[in-house]
């Protein structure tokens, strides 16, 4: 069964097609013949390609002994040859038989990639202050676009913003000296100098003085624990709570401020799945 985005071009829907679905669809034209021995070799690696874009790609496929007349109109001189159109213009093409990486290499300069809807996503969240959003986006980004640069910008920009200022400085840490000369870098380093600045108030510094007096003070390690986690060092406000708990699982309120400190973290931060199956086998 033919997939839905697979068309025949011809002269009557060659408009509607190239124009009109070229707005919102990349349209990729097959020039082929009934001779044409390479073009039949190439015809199920373009159908295998256009299943795997059905949402964003039109396989528009131009028989030239029947649609000759439109082969002329677009200057075919050899067969195959592919053709890329988007919003009513031609953009790429290639002439002669080519592999399905080739194809997809020249499909991948002008089809949504793996990971550009979640960076897109991403850095709109950052623009809107809503970082915990920011943050689970770019890991995803991040997971699927392991190896760009800019993905991992974004990850450590959006880490820094929720206070992950080591998981930011080890995403940096990698990158080259050319690009760290971009204006990005400076601003993520800015921004994980501004929050370690706001994470050492005075008050946590006196706060740390008295439990080094005092280091099993559990009531002292629930204050620390808790004015850490506003400031979003969230890995150290846990240590904290799990010291209380191995002392004494019962403290207070210490297991549902534990939970609630967890349960108040990005999705998809690591630390949360971490400590919870730490603490679950606490509990159990």
């Amino acid at each position: 069964m033919q997939a839905t985005n697979i068309v025949e071009l011809t002269a009557a829907n060659v408009r509607d097609v190239l124009i009109e679905q070229s707005k919102t669809k990349t349209i990729l034209i097959d020039f082929w013949a009934d001779w044409c021995e390479p073009c039949k070799q190439m015809m199920p690696i373009l159908e295998r390609i256009a299943a795997d874009y059905t949402d964003t790609l039109i396989l528009a496929k131009v028989d030239c002994e029947a649609e000759q007349e439109l082969a002329a109109q677009f200057q075919i001189r050899s067969l195959p040859t592919l053709m890329v159109f988007k919003d009513g213009q031609p953009v790429d093409g290639v002439a002669g038989a080519q592999s399905e990486q080739a194809i997809r290499d020249l499909l991948s300069k002008h089809l949504p990639q793996p990971g550009d809807k979640e960076m897109s996503e991403a850095q709109q969240a950052l623009a809107n202050e809503d970082f915990e959003s920011a943050y689970t986006l770019a890991k995803q980004a991040f997971e699927l676009l392991p190896d760009n640069t800019d993905a991992r910008m974004l990850y450590a920009d959006a880490a820094a913003r929720i206070g992950h200022t080591e998981q930011a400085k080890e995403l940096l840490s990698t990158l080259t000296i050319a690009e760290q000369a971009s204006p990005h870098y400076q601003q993520i380093v800015a921004a994980i100098e501004l929050a370690e600045s706001a994470a050492d108030s005075p008050e946590i510094r006196a706060l740390e003085a008295e439990l080094e007096a005092d280091p099993d003070n559990l009531a002292l390690k629930q204050k620390l624990a808790v004015q850490y986690h506003i400031v979003k060092r969230h890995q150290e406000a846990l240590e904290l709570m799990f010291a209380i708990l191995k002392k004494d699982m019962a403290y207070g309120d210490a297991r549902k401020q534990t939970l609630d400190i967890l349960n108040n973290l990005p999705a998809g931060d690591p630390l949360a799945s971490q400590y919870r199956n730490k603490l679950y086998s606490m509990m159990y």
